[in-house]
């Protein structure tokens, strides 16, 4: 489903250069934001539903991995998931690329929001997931949703109702950041103002949506202190957290894993939110 009704935002005339698929499942080039639902069997529903943000450093889309195998878990449990297939940041068809995946992640909750009521969704229980830079999308979403991006004349609330973060990329501060995930989405020379405000743990508040957040300890491509002090924020703002790290697993370990092994915490943690 295409999210943007008319017009679609900070688009610049131009030509992108496409980019060949040389991988099964990963999207390398989006010029149309979209939203791939995945609906629960019929009475299954529990009413919940949850945007999937998949990851690739800002320059590609883990789309089957950590979209669609994820969707249909969900699914499967009775909570609507949507794969969003957001704009990959590109100078050459975007006027500011550092916002173009937040405009679409900002769409995405309006439009899924917006429409709740005819897919049977309770509009308080809408939440988005991420992984790796679509973990850093996702908690863009859930620290940034005072400030609209896009037209939003019909005040339809941005802010998820809950953050599900998977081996995420949080700060774009050189201590911490994934490198080539912070050149694609920023730029080579980003300003000390344009970093610290994508720098996400220095915008939890005590109004950020309780968090569900697991990471490798020896994840060598994403530090995982990004989910330690993203964490701590949260604990300090008072904001229910939920912190799972493994001692092993490297970088992208639930795509080596069966979804019920790391997906089944998630289910219950869902289930105690009020």
């Amino acid at each position: 489903m295409a999210i943007y009704p008319d017009t679609i935002p900070n688009v610049r005339s131009g030509h992108l250069l496409l980019t060949q698929k040389l991988n099964p499942g990963l999207i390398y080039s989006v010029l149309k934001p979209e939203l791939e639902m995945f609906l629960p069997e019929e009475g299954k529903s529990t009413g919940a539903a949850v945007i999937i943000c998949p990851g690739g450093s800002y320059k590609v889309l883990v789309y089957e991995g950590e979209g669609v195998t994820a969707a249909k878990a969900f699914a499967k449990n009775g909570i609507t998931a949507f794969v969003l297939k957001y704009r990959l940041p590109d100078d050459s068809i975007m006027i500011d690329k550092t916002i173009g995946p937040l405009q679409d992640a900002q769409q995405a909750m309006k439009f899924v929001r917006g429409n709740a009521k005819k897919w049977g969704i309770d509009t308080n229980r809408i939440g988005v997931m991420g992984f790796s830079a679509g973990g850093h999308l996702a908690s863009t979403l859930a620290t940034h949703f005072r400030k609209p991006l896009i037209s939003n004349t019909e005040k339809i609330n941005l802010r998820p109702n809950f953050l599900i973060l998977i081996y995420p990329v949080i700060s774009m501060q050189d201590s911490l950041t994934h490198p080539d995930s912070k050149r694609n989405l920023l730029g080579k020379t980003p300003s000390r103002a344009v970093v610290d405000a994508f720098s996400n743990e220095l915008q939890v508040d005590d109004d950020t949506p309780p968090s569900y957040i697991t990471h490798a300890g020896d994840d060598k491509l994403v530090d995982v202190d990004n989910s330690i002090v993203f964490y701590e924020k949260l604990r300090h703002h008072h904001v229910a957290a939920e912190l799972h790290l493994y001692p092993n697993g490297g970088h992208g370990f639930v795509l080596r894993q069966p979804t019920e092994v790391w997906m089944g915490p998630i289910f219950k943690w869902i289930q105690t939110l009020k």
